[in-house]
């Protein structure tokens, strides 16, 4: 099973994307080596623009690169990037300017540089934004669908990607469905109704643990439907409701603030429904620190044996 960054995903992805569509430019805040778009930088020297420590520059030459017609591609941590969310907000928002903003390094995963450089509420803000897709690739090859995808895609996007590897959770016949929730893994027939039934909604980074935690839950008679999240805004509220008539109970999981991400999203399109489903978010409640990946998933609850606890003890 392939180990993979998905910032590694987009930096190869973009600089072939660019070999047959020359409108492709990217943008870099100091951060190229990290945000992987150096072979774009050897490949393609006059589209691509080194902005230094200076993101609210990089946002609004972005934007009018895409006013003008060019599709550009602007990349540092998802930390900095969406901290520049005024410029964003009027300079790409406001003005439904095709670019596409690529956070990296997201969440408490990247480890050890600590909580300065961790995007954990990088959703929750551009959610709040009119015009704005959110995207979040689980693995190597969605991540190569989601970027292609963008590319095509006229209007503004977030790209929000990992600094550590994340497994596979896809084979080669994987196909990326824009807006759909990409179910891994389906609950067994409705003949067993009588065992405990929960739906998992997971994105990014979480979504392999998730699943084998969903895996060991059936040995213990749990029966559970799996689902990737990559299309956050807009989310696939349809299957959200279907899953929450079938199964009754909700678990999110992501590794970004509690409060305004995948969760809320969830929350927002249940409790409007008026369907009668608890809901369990999991997700980052405080500041993060410096650790490996690792030990930084098991303290926060992403590790597979904590996942595993916490959907248990919601169920009992």
């Amino acid at each position: 099973m392939a180990h993979k960054a998905t910032r590694s995903s987009f930096g190869e992805t973009i600089a072939k994307l660019a070999e047959k569509d020359s409108q492709i430019v990217v943008l870099d805040a100091d951060l190229g080596k990290s945000t992987m778009t150096g072979e774009f930088a050897k490949k393609f020297p006059d589209r691509y623009f080194e902005f230094g420590i200076a993101e609210q520059n990089m946002i609004g030459t972005a934007s009018g690169l895409a006013l003008g017609g060019k599709t550009p591609f602007a990349a540092s941590f998802a930390c900095f990037l969406v901290g520049r969310y005024e410029t964003i907000r009027m300079s790409v928002s406001y003005s439904i300017a095709n670019v596409k903003l690529v956070g990296t390094h997201a969440g408490i995963g990247i480890g050890e540089d600590g909580y300065s450089q961790m995007g954990v509420e990088d959703i929750a803000l551009l959610r709040s934004l009119p015009n704005f897709t959110i995207l979040q690739p689980a693995d190597d090859r969605e991540a190569q669908a989601a970027v292609t995808w963008a590319s095509i895609y006229k209007g503004p996007v977030y790209l929000r990607f990992t600094r550590q590897k994340v497994q596979d959770v896809h084979d080669d016949h994987y196909q990326f469905k824009f807006g759909k929730g990409d179910i891994l893994k389906t609950a067994s027939p409705a003949k067993e109704s009588s065992k405990p039934r929960v739906a998992i909604f997971a994105t990014g980074g979480v979504v392999y643990n998730s699943l084998k935690a969903a895996e060991d839950l059936e040995k213990e008679g749990i029966l559970s439907t799996v689902v990737n999240i990559h299309t956050i805004k807009p989310l696939d509220e349809a299957l959200v409701l279907e899953l929450a008539r079938t199964h009754k109970n909700i678990v999110t999981v992501e590794d970004h603030s509690i409060i305004g991400g995948l969760g809320s999203a969830v929350s927002e399109t249940v409790a409007e429904s008026g369907i009668p489903t608890k809901v369990l978010r999991l997700g980052v409640k405080e500041f993060g620190y410096s650790g490996s990946p690792e030990d930084l998933y098991e303290n926060f609850g992403f590790s597979i044996p904590k996942l595993k606890q916490s959907i248990l003890s919601f169920l009992k």
